[in-house]
């Protein structure tokens, strides 16, 4: 890989409650080269929200316990004030946000929304020029008659036009990382492949290093290039697209893996899934995170594995996982799929 843009060390976020310590994120480490898009997937509370969130510095609040390194061309943002932060959101690193329907203020125009970021980092871009930057901003994005869209409100926006005008307010100031959180949530599959097609030309064209944060395997498929599955707040593997697809080799991504449905199978009579439910990060179990709901657990899982790479030939694929690479390649297969077995009753 190239050098990276964006280099995550040992990242560790935690925050501080009535019912104790939770710790959202555990030791997070990843890189993200200029065109590359990287997805972070895992379930709901796996602690990638809260990753993306913490490297521009919106999860700082004095319940909150933040440590390790995230650079950004070298400089430390970590350690960055609030002023300095305020400058690197939106003209470096922008972020897509999960609700298109709630990310907007819906008393302004969806154009002066647009006009008032571009200015609040470069003032000394006048009013007309700012607007006619925002029109073009629509038009690269796919929203038809942007001239006169620029002066419509939210809400006389479709779902999938409120996310591409989203994303054209994340892209104003032309930065070099984009952070997409759940860029296609609540979209039709007709939308959702529009909006992936626009996140990938823009990747091209532009040269962003860019962050996909999604529960969907889907989505991923279709425009990553690495992938990093999160569990519990803990890395559990991490490899290129093919080696996650094709190899897997944790047992919770055999179940993400396995919990899609397959247009070109029969009809199951119950739709896959992963047994039981993610552990309280108030509790989490000694050992394994995944322990609990893994049919394949044994002894040495109640010690917690390194994320190492365990295949001599691809060692930039890497896993928490104490089977064997051989073990792992026998377990996983499901009636010929890849896939998790369901857990013993």
């Amino acid at each position: 890989m190239t050098t990276p843009l964006l280099s995550v060390r040992d990242l560790r976020v935690g925050f501080v409650t009535e019912g104790g310590r939770v710790q959202a994120v555990d030791g997070v480490s990843f890189d993200v080269a200029a065109g590359e898009v990287v997805a972070i997937v895992g379930e709901s509370g796996s602690g990638k929200s809260v990753t993306a969130q913490t490297v521009i510095g919106l999860t700082r609040s004095p319940n909150a316990r933040i440590e390790g390194s995230v650079r950004l061309r070298g400089s430390e943002l970590l350690d960055a004030g609030e002023d300095e932060l305020q400058a690197v959101r939106g003209e470096q690193i922008a972020m897509v946000f999960q609700n298109p329907m709630t990310s907007f203020n819906p008393v302004y125009r969806v154009g002066d929304q647009i006009v008032e970021g571009i200015r609040a980092h470069r003032p000394q871009v006048g009013k007309a020029e700012a607007r006619e930057r925002a029109a073009e901003l629509l038009d690269s994005v796919g929203i038809p008659d942007a001239v006169r869209r620029i002066d419509d409100y939210p809400h006389e926006f479709s779902g999938g036009m409120r996310q591409r005008a989203m994303i054209a307010m994340a892209l104003a100031l032309d930065p070099d990382v984009l952070i997409a959180d759940e860029p296609t949530t609540a979209l039709d599959v007709t939308v959702q492949a529009q909006i992936l097609a626009l996140l990938r030309r823009l990747n091209r064209e532009r040269g962003l290093a860019t962050i996909l944060i999604t529960h969907d395997l889907g989505v991923v498929a279709e425009v990553a290039d690495r992938v990093l599955v999160m569990y519990a707040g803990r890395l559990v593997e991490q490899g290129t697209l093919d080696e996650i697809f094709y190899d897997p080799q944790h047992p919770y991504t055999w179940g993400l893996l396995g919990s899609l449905t397959r247009l070109d199978r029969e009809r199951p009579e119950r739709l896959p899934q992963i047994g039981g439910a993610p552990p309280s990060l108030l509790d989490l179990p000694r050992g394994c995170p995944f322990r609990p709901r893994c049919p394949h657990e044994f002894g040495q899982c109640r010690e917690l594995p390194e994320l190492e790479a365990r295949l001599p030939e691809a060692q930039g694929h890497r896993d928490r996982c104490w089977l064997t690479p051989e073990q792992k390649r026998e377990r996983r297969q499901v009636a010929g799929e890849i896939g998790l077995e369901a857990p013993s009753k």
